[in-house]
């Protein structure tokens, strides 16, 4: 998240909170194909990850993304990525990656995974960037652990070139994985890591703290299963919960994290098995509070 004076944060949340709310509406405008809408400015030569699915089914409770761009998926088309590839092969670009909050749903509309669209979009990636490098599944993008499975990993392996796998687990409580509807549990989180473990990939696995309502008990269930996935080969990617404008808990306060878990999140990063902005996000957790807190 960019860094903002308290003027600048201020703005941001009211303007991201009236645009999310709203409140000037004329009512649902015309769902336009995600092509629609170019992923970077190619005639000035900025390049960045092409983003190929917009709105996310899953509709995670701490997430903009559901509630920014609907609980819905719109895909970029296969002809569409191979044209935005072209523009960037003509200005000397030589990787890929792509912007999506759930990689392998893509070309599906429900919770379902379609192997067959995410193979024709590789391949196709890989048919207009022969001698390319393809990052998939790996940021700005991630897979459900539920999504992973000895079918999805041959898929990539075949295609991708990046041996790291970002995997939302988010917490090692079942209780909270429930309530923000994650819609996965502890257990598919360990599978996915050991399937892509042997697949050759290091699972990169996502961590949330600080949830609203997070006790002390659940926060000792995500640090057991954070170094039983440590022990199996992953890496831990440490988060801290922000109130995001839009959300179903932008108006929650973070839960603090106390000073043994801080200490055990130090001792695991010092041993190179965790990484991650969370001080970062606690502290744009507390001005966004605060912000929310003040008059207006």
């Amino acid at each position: 998240m960019a860094t903002f004076g308290t003027w600048g944060l201020r703005s941001a949340l009211r303007l991201i909170e009236s645009a999310m709310r709203g409140s000037k509406s004329n009512g649902p405008g015309e769902r336009r194909p995600l092509d629609d809408f170019p992923a970077f400015n190619a005639p000035a030569g900025k390049w960045n990850a092409i983003e190929i699915t917009r709105g996310c089914v899953y509709a995670c409770s701490f997430c903009q993304t559901p509630f920014m761009f609907k609980a819905r998926f719109r895909h970029r088309s296969v002809s569409n990525v191979r044209e935005h590839i072209r523009w960037m092969k003509r200005d000397g670009v030589r990787y890929m990656r792509f912007l999506t909050p759930t990689c392998l749903s893509y070309g599906s509309s429900d919770t379902s995974v379609n192997l067959d669209a995410v193979e024709d979009l590789l391949a196709a990636v890989r048919e207009e960037m022969p001698g390319g490098r393809i990052y998939f599944g790996t940021f700005p993008s991630e897979c459900r652990p539920e999504h992973v499975t000895e079918a999805s990993l041959r898929v990539l392996r075949k295609y991708v070139d990046n041996d790291t796998l970002v995997i939302g687990g988010q917490s090692g409580s079942e209780r909270l994985l429930r309530e923000t509807h994650r819609g996965h549990g502890v257990d598919d989180v360990v599978t996915a890591v050991r399937l892509a473990i042997a697949s050759g990939f290091r699972p990169d696995v996502d961590f949330l703290l600080g949830l609203p309502g997070e006790t002390d008990g659940d926060r000792a269930q995500s640090l057991s299963l954070a170094r039983r996935l440590v022990e199996l080969g992953a890496r831990i990617h440490s988060h801290a919960f922000m109130p995001l404008p839009g959300t179903p808990l932008r108006g929650a306060a973070p839960s603090a994290i106390d000073g043994e878990t801080v200490r055990e999140m130090e001792r695991m990063e010092s041993a190179g098995s965790m990484y991650g902005q969370w001080r970062r996000h606690r502290q744009v957790a507390d001005q966004l509070v605060t912000l929310r807190a003040a008059p207006r």
